[in-house]
């Protein structure tokens, strides 16, 4: 199964695109509410009888329109976090998602604004050269940029960066970025502020 579950904010704002193992293991942590299901059996992961339902009132309260009987487990297609998140990451991690973010999902070296899929990150100075994995020599490229690059510095390659990368003190808490083959039907009124013209016009 490739399912996967878009993971809202407390506010209804896009926060990231889950699996949907990572999503059924979520319900069970009393902090998800599910608004959107997957249909069709192939997506049912699960049954919990009506007299053990109350073992499980974690996933039960992730269900508001459930009112009784076998409660029917469905990979979640949109869920929705019911504690707080905060409109800036502080303490900023070096990990690629937050290069990413940093970099606007955009390849720092043909400008163009991608999801994250079609993205991958580039060492500007190779490590062959010396250049080391960290926040200062990591910019986001998309692959056809960073196979043009290789293991060149953007001077040798004849290619030029957007900006100098740096260590950022905060990042914007911002949605995931998508493509129009990632898009369900039932993501769209949750995520319409978060898509491209073009991608809404595809979707």
């Amino acid at each position: 199964m490739d399912a996967r579950t878009l993971v809202l904010t407390r506010s209804y704002m896009p926060h990231q695109i889950s699996s949907w193992g990572d999503a059924i293991g979520k319900l069970f942590t009393d902090r998800v509410q599910v608004l959107e299901e997957y249909a069709g059996d192939e997506h049912v992961v699960g049954v919990i009888p009506e007299h053990r339902v109350c073992e499980f009132r974690a996933v039960a309260r992730a269900y508001p329109a459930y009112a009784g009987g076998d409660l029917v487990i469905r990979v979640p297609a949109v869920m929705r976090l019911t504690e707080y998140h905060g409109t800036m990451k502080r303490g900023v991690k070096f990990s690629r998602t937050n290069v990413f973010t940093r970099d606007g999902y955009r390849c720092q070296y043909c400008r163009q604004r991608l999801g994250a899929r079609s993205l991958n990150y580039d060492h500007v100075i190779p490590r062959h050269l010396g250049g080391r994995t960290v926040w200062e020599n990591i910019v986001a490229s998309c692959y056809p940029c960073n196979s043009r690059k290789a293991n060149r510095t953007p001077q040798q390659a004849g290619m030029t960066l957007m900006r100098q990368p740096f260590k950022p003190k905060s990042l914007p808490m911002t949605g995931p970025k998508f493509s129009p083959m990632e898009i369900h039907p039932s993501w769209l009124a949750y995520c319409v502020s978060f898509l491209g013209d073009e991608v809404a016009a595809s979707a």
